[in-house]
């Protein structure tokens, strides 16, 4: 299993197109959920990309956005996936170590499919906000500031 890290420009055109059948395969097709997968910001100048492959095809999966909330800049977290046959491995929560050591001091937020979100309050993220549905899907923003 190989870790990865990258920004748009340096994904070549196979691994674009096998991250991005990873995140459909995963919220369209499997949780059923028609929306905009391709929202234009895989492509953001601060935009990461954090993934494990296995020969040489993607199983687990995380995007992070620079952006800013209240004013301030923060690292949002978003499209964690991993596929069926690599659950249970841990792989997410290696990806979301991965992500927060590279948020470094800045303040990370995320919306968590609502049955996860103990998932990431492991990870120091606490609930900011009520539920809500999005795409047919329970979710509830998270934050997590800096130091944890």
């Amino acid at each position: 299993m190989i870790f990865h890290a990258a920004g748009f420009a340096e994904l070549d055109t196979w691994t674009l197109y096998a991250l991005l059948k990873l995140r459909t395969d995963v919220f369209v097709v499997e949780q059923r959920c028609a929306y905009p997968e391709l929202d234009g910001r895989d492509a953001e100048p601060g935009t990461r990309h954090l993934w494990f492959e296995s020969n040489r095809v993607p199983i687990a999966y995380l995007r992070l956005l620079s952006d800013v909330e209240e004013g301030a800049p923060v690292v949002r977290i978003g499209r964690v996936a991993t596929v069926k046959e690599a659950r249970g491995q841990g792989l997410a929560g290696k990806l979301l170590v991965a992500a927060l050591a590279a948020a470094g001091n800045t303040t990370c937020v995320l919306d968590a499919q609502t049955e996860v979100a103990e998932f990431y309050g492991k990870y120091g993220f606490k609930q900011t906000g009520p539920e809500f549905v999005e795409d047919g899907i329970p979710h509830v923003p998270m934050r997590r500031d800096i130091g944890g």
